[in-house]
């Protein structure tokens, strides 16, 4: 068996990790920074560890691509492999202690006004005590119970929030940090009691648009929106509506319908709006790489004695 691994942010150690794992199975492990600079005796691999997205147009070769994100959208759609039996797994499950973070990170500075302080600051000027929110008593509301809203939920529950309320399809979850988990059906009744609403969606036909105009002006006077998921679950243009008639206390975003967010979008200026580049993940933090590594080499062992990926993709259900 033949494995490239394309390198990205890996470092020694996690790079003699997949190759002792590979010696287990008896496989041979090529290391490369880009799929250009795959060597000609790598091209039939049957394994590929990255974003090997030429490869597996292309090479019908490849029987597993495993890739180091959560989020696959462009992975799933029909004819995306050359090999229409190809299997593909991901690595959710290693990025929800970064993106937590990320979102307790964002919410403190919108409830805490510390985007206004930090331009004041910039320009020299001691700003007058702004008003503020906070965590301790909040109403929050997490749409979407995987491993990113179970990890923030526990996170959060240290700020003592009035509740923690999920929400999943299965309106079902065993993270004991939720104070109550309710199915999708009952999104509408859970978002009129919510003043900080965090969304950590796929991108799924149901999940599209599922924060629509109708669903944002149910939320209370002064509401915050988190969405860590993906761009297409909100309707961009309400939440910019809401946002400038000052119905909405803020929003953070962190992924977009389009991205890179076009220069021309009215979001870059909107009001209380708080960007960030789909960087709430990024493949930086030393856990997310040990744990994404770790992954890979739990199911290369499954993979060589042929058993099933455990952190295989549906890629009819898209995640």
């Amino acid at each position: 068996m033949k494995i490239v691994v394309l390198k990205g942010m890996l470092k020694e150690s996690h790079e003699k990790k997949i190759e002792d794992t590979a010696e287990k199975v008896g496989a041979k492990v090529c290391f490369v920074k880009d799929e250009k600079d795959i060597p000609e005796d790598f091209k039939d691999a049957e394994v590929i560890y990255g974003f090997g997205i030429n490869t597996a147009k292309t090479s019908k070769a490849l029987k597993w691509m495993c890739v180091p994100s959560a989020g696959v959208d462009a992975f799933v759609e029909p004819g995306f492999f050359a090999n229409d039996d190809c299997l593909l797994s991901n690595s959710s499950g290693a990025y929800g202690v970064t993106i937590a973070e990320h979102i307790i990170a964002v919410t403190l500075m919108m409830m805490r006004k510390l985007t206004y302080t930090y331009e004041e600051i910039l320009n020299g000027v001691w700003g007058l005590p702004k008003p503020q929110k906070s965590l301790k008593d909040c109403r929050i509301t997490v749409l979407g119970t995987g491993d990113i809203g179970r990890t923030f939920a526990k996170r959060a529950k240290a700020f003592e929030p009035e509740n923690i309320i999920g929400v999943c399809r299965s309106g079902k979850s065993d993270e004991e940090s939720f104070d109550r988990v309710v199915k999708i059906e009952d999104l509408e009744e859970v978002l009129k009691e919510t003043d900080l609403l965090v969304m950590s969606l796929p991108d799924t036909p149901e999940t599209k648009g599922i924060l629509s105009e109708d669903k944002i002006k149910l939320l209370p006077e002064g509401a915050y929106i988190v969405n860590v998921g993906r761009g297409s679950a909100i309707d961009e243009i309400a939440l910019a509506k809401y946002l400038e008639n000052g119905k909405l206390g803020g929003a953070a975003l962190d992924v977009f319908v389009n991205e890179p967010l076009p220069k021309e979008s009215p979001l870059w200026k909107t009001k209380n709006l708080l960007i960030t580049p789909h960087n709430a993940g990024n493949l930086t933090l030393d856990y997310t790489l040990n744990k994404n590594v770790d992954m890979f080499c739990e199911d290369l062992l499954n993979y060589s004695n042929g058993l099933l990926l455990k952190y295989i993709v549906d890629r009819k259900k898209g995640y």
